[in-house]
This record gives structure tokens, C-alpha cells and sequence, in this order.
């Protein structure tokens, strides 16, 4: 799955239960930083043509992010970091988990090649994650999920006061709030455009 479809995902694990904003930051992160290891494609274009070519995401994407090591050390960050620590750490686990299983079943890229995940790294190079039905990344049922994603998101911005905006800015999120109430008040009576929830930005 892209990176905005792992995001949303998150996303929508933070807002599925009551967390404070740092909390729902960490759990949204959770779901999309194990593709921290693709970085490694921007060294990979820039040498691509030089003697001694860095092939970073070749040999690192979907394995140093793409781990139980990984997820464990996520998931204890989170913890840390928040006031519902087990609520959190559990929740940011699951979200980091739920992108792993984006991958396994829509990440096929046009070449062919699956991706497998070595699940157990540094421990251990098996298994290696991969599933035979695996659809491509712009195969509908990847911009299926990502329209669900989205649908969730707009819902909880009308019912619960925030966005994913509130993690830049919160006069953002405030205006983007206030606007997605205001289009959906005939079907959320009771809930008028206004605010919910602390504001500041988190950066």
C-alpha cells in the first residue's frame, strides 16, 4: 500500500478509542514509519549510475521496518510516551501490524516482485511473509481501503473534534472541523461546527 493509505489506516486505529493527541499521534505514526526503510531510495537514484552504486532500498525496504523487532520498539516508544500507556502501546502495535498486512496483501509492484517481510529480522531471515494472491499497489481494493480510510476520517473530524490536520496545526484543524461539521450536520444532528478538543500544535 502507499504511505497516505498506511497513514489513514492509523489514523483510524487513534480515533477509534478516546486518546489525547499525543497519543493519537504516536499510534498514527506507528501505522505508517516501518516504511522508514525506503528511504534508502533516494541514496539508491543518486548513485544509481556511479562506480559504487548504493542499493539501500533494494536491500533494506521491507526488512529493517518491517519486523516484530520493529514493531516491539514502536510499540515501546508509544508506551513511553503516553498518559493511557497500555492503551497506546497496544493500540500503536496493532497499527504498525495492520500496515505489515497492507503490504502482504497490496503491495505487489508492477515488476511482479512481492516484497516478503522477514518477520523475525535481526533474529532470523525466516519467515519470509508473502502471499500468493498479493494485488498490486494500484489494484482496486487498494483505493477501496483508501476511500474507507478517508470516509472514517471525515466521520471522526464530525464527531470527535480533530483531524490529522491537529498534528501540524490546530487553526487548520479547527477550520477543517468546523467545515466537515457543517457538511454533515443533516446527517449528525446535534453536532454544530466548534471545537472539541486542545488545539495547540505538536511541532
Amino acid at each position: 500500500m502507499n504511505p497516505i493509505s498506511h497513514f489513514l489506516i492509523g489514523w483510524g486505529v487513534a480515533t477509534a478509542v478516546d486518546l489525547n493527541k499525543r497519543e493519537r499521534a504516536a499510534v498514527a505514526v506507528a501505522g505508517i514509519i516501518p516504511d522508514l526503510d525506503g528511504i534508502g531510495i533516494i541514496a539508491e537514484k543518486l548513485t544509481a549510475d556511479s562506480p559504487t552504486p548504493l542499493i539501500w532500498w533494494t536491500e533494506y525496504h521491507h526488512v529493517l521496518g518491517h519486523n516484530l523487532t520493529f514493531g516491539l520498539l514502536v510499540a515501546a516508544t508509544a508506551f513511553a510516551i503516553a498518559s493511557h500507556r497500555g492503551k497506546t502501546g497496544l493500540l500503536a502495535l496493532l497499527s504498525f501490524h495492520l500496515h505489515l498486512l497492507g503490504d502482504l496483501v497490496g503491495a505487489r509492484g508492477p515488476e511482479g516482485y512481492q516484497w516478503p517481510i522477514p518477520y523475525l529480522f535481526p533474529f532470523s531471515e525466516s519467515p519470509q511473509l508473502a502471499w500468493e494472491g498479493q494485488w498490486a499497489l494500484n489494484a482496486w481494493p487498494n483505493f477501496l481501503i483508501t476511500i474507507i480510510a478517508l470516509a472514517w476520517m471525515f466521520l471522526a473530524a464530525a464527531r470527535k473534534g480533530y483531524s490529522p490536520l491537529e498534528l501540524v496545526s490546530g487553526k487548520a484543524d479547527a477550520v477543517f472541523v468546523a467545515t466537515v461539521r457543517k457538511r454533515l450536520s443533516r446527517f449528525m444532528p446535534g453536532k454544530e461546527p466548534g471545537l472539541d478538543n486542545d488545539r495547540e500544535s505538536i511541532v
